[in-house]
């Protein structure tokens, strides 16, 4: 039980979110908006899909986060052969050189850890895939009939690469809606790719100070959780996501055009857990409707899907989201 002021932990979170950012820039050029969704993905305790084309730091960003927060890291390079006991482990059958008899014994995969990076998730098939559900959703897996808990707090932090789709299998729509958050990472800027050609052609060293440790960060995700929201936040959110439903009534006409599916209840939610996650890593306690709709790319944009019309004529989830947002009107409030 915390007797501290929620005002007053808000601003420790807003000043531990501050050296956070200040952390990274010493290894990271740029990609201010990744780091910022990063952050809200660890303190909201979902799951990031990260999108960018190889060599834009992926990786390096995700273990200096690991560093900063003083939690294990693992990675896990997903391939076609990689079977799902690559995974969540095995059960090995060993002799007990006391008694001499054979006795089964589990050997924790890659997935006990606290950040695992699904490097490249898309490479490996389904069934591979599908061995990251129930530790994603229960903090949990289940081998040999057995259930082990994993270590908190626990983030999967996958990445894909939108342009070479030789040899991928796209993600199922159960395994994407896991994910709460899904961040674009670009092409730096040219005074960033400046910067980042001579910091890594030189000797430098990046010696990071942890800047909190495990037992913080789930204080942190506590204290999110506990952050109000007015009705018509929440409803605003909600009329958002039910307006990308193009079975949905009154919903706007380019909806019905432009969407095979839309959005489903995870969706309402992962909007009003990272809105109150952004209020918070900016010290405030008031959660608007801007909150939400800072938000709304990167958690709607993977949970829903342009017709066969709309992809002929180029348009993608984030230009839906974007009209949505210029269309869908928030609550008046009483």
């Amino acid at each position: 039980m915390n007797d501290t002021p929620i005002e007053q932990q808000l601003q420790d979170l807003h000043r531990q979110y501050q050296r956070l950012v200040e952390g990274m820039s010493r290894v990271i050029v740029g990609q201010r908006h990744v780091v910022d969704e990063l952050l809200v993905t660890v303190f909201s305790g979902g799951h990031n899909l990260l999108e960018g084309v190889p060599g834009l730091a992926k990786t390096l960003m995700i273990n200096t986060l690991a560093r900063l927060l003083s939690l294990s890291f693992k990675r896990i390079q997903f391939t076609p052969d990689l079977m799902p006991s690559d995974i969540v482990g095995t059960n090995v059958i060993e002799e007990d050189h006391t008694t001499g008899k054979r006795v089964t014994v589990f050997v924790p995969g890659p997935i006990f850890t606290n950040v695992v990076l699904a490097d490249e998730i898309n490479r490996t098939p389904p069934k591979t895939q599908a061995a990251l559900l129930q530790a994603m959703q229960e903090h949990e897996v289940t081998a040999g009939g057995k259930t082990y808990p994993l270590s908190e707090p626990f983030f999967v932090l996958a990445t894909q690469n939108p342009i070479d789709q030789e040899g991928t299998y796209p993600l199922p729509e159960a395994q994407k809606d896991r994910f709460l958050l899904n961040t674009f990472i670009r092409y730096p800027k040219l005074d960033e790719e400046e910067q980042i050609v001579e910091r890594t052609t030189a000797n430098a060293s990046n010696d990071l100070q942890p800047v909190c440790d495990q037992a913080t960060v789930l204080r942190y995700q506590r204290l999110v959780r506990d952050i109000p929201v007015s009705k018509h936040v929440t409803g605003y959110a909600v009329d958002l996501v039910r307006a990308t439903r193009p079975n949905e009534s009154g919903v706007p006409d380019f909806i019905q055009e432009q969407v095979a599916w839309g959005a489903g209840p995870r969706a309402s939610q992962a909007l009003i857990l990272t809105a109150k996650c952004h209020a918070a890593l900016s010290g405030r306690i008031n959660v608007s409707c801007d909150d939400v709709r800072h938000l709304a790319l990167p958690v709607l944009r993977h949970r829903l899907a342009c017709s066969f019309a709309a992809e002929a004529e180029g348009i993608t989830t984030d230009d839906v989201v974007r009209r949505l947002l210029e269309t869908v009107p928030e609550r008046k409030t009483k």
